[in-house]
């Protein structure tokens, strides 16, 4: 009798308990919640470029001032098609993409590094501390003094914006690791190496890539700083010369490209992080 209930009420259990949904209706969803955001967002933006045009068309004190995104547009085809636009865009995007890779390399290697030696990172503290509150444009001066005018100078304005951020973002995600799971390797007979190969670089890309998310912005900021006190392509000196000029219109022209040149790279750093952890993958 009793077997035969069971019999009898297995099928209900597994017919009510934790059903399953179709996975075609869960990526209707998803879908269905992208285009939502996707159009709210496009909405807002015409908004925003509908009141500025109808402002600045109104008064010509504005129009000077803000310029209108009509005249923003113009000076962006005109950009393209005497080919400035992409020469600047390529020249600042070399130099973001530089000192981004080696300013994360060297800066996420010494961060995770640290956590070899707790005597060694509070020796180092005081100095990483210091070095991340000088303002990178107070650097400006001497990077031109040591490395010219050229590109390498503007690539490490672009790396020295970047490498404290980098450090101290994989020291946090090292240190963060849980200790009962570095104990628990250690009762297994784990060497320290196979602790930091295993568990604390996993365990730390979360942060990391957080990191190289912040970075991109930090990157494209010291080349673009860069540019400003010396040079004669790239975005930054687009924008500047025609600040002087006080061609309001091509300066947001310029900031438009460099805004899109920095949703770019923010994409591809996400593209990786879904490559490396497709675990994070957003549900």
């Amino acid at each position: 009798m009793k077997a035969d209930t069971r019999d009898e009420i297995r099928p209900d259990i597994r017919a009510g308990a934790n059903p399953e949904k179709p996975r075609g209706s869960s990526r209707w969803t998803k879908l269905r919640a992208t285009l939502l955001i996707l159009a709210t967002q496009v909405v807002l933006l015409a908004l925003l470029l509908g009141f500025w045009e109808r402002a600045t068309a109104t008064d010509k004190q504005a129009a000077f001032m803000f310029g209108s995104p009509s005249a923003i547009l113009g000076f962006l085809a005109q950009m393209s098609r005497d080919g400035s636009l992409w020469r600047d865009t390529y020249v600042t995007g070399l130099e973001t993409l530089l000192g981004f890779a080696i300013g994360n390399f060297f800066g996420t290697l010494i961060g995770l590094l640290l956590w070899y030696s707790r005597f060694v990172s509070r020796v180092v503290e005081p100095f990483v501390i210091a070095l991340g509150s000088i303002p990178i444009i107070a650097l400006a001066p001497i990077i031109i003094i040591w490395f010219g005018t050229g590109l390498i100078s503007k690539v490490a304005m672009s790396t020295l914006s970047v490498i404290i951020v980098a450090l101290v973002t994989s020291y946090k995600g090292a240190t963060g690791v849980d200790p009962d799971q570095i104990n628990l390797m250690r009762t297994l007979g784990a060497s320290k190496f196979q602790i930091f190969r295993k568990l604390v670089v996993p365990a730390s890309l979360t942060d990391i890539f957080a990191g190289l998310k912040l970075t991109v912005g930090f990157a494209l900021i010291g080349a673009i700083v860069g540019e400003f006190m010396s040079s004669s392509e790239g975005l930054g000196h687009a924008i500047f010369k025609a600040g002087s000029l006080y061609v309001i219109p091509k300066v947001f022209a310029a900031l438009v490209a460099t805004i899109a040149l920095a949703l770019l790279l923010t994409f591809l750093v996400g593209r990786i992080e879904r490559l490396l952890m497709p675990w994070r993958r957003i549900r």
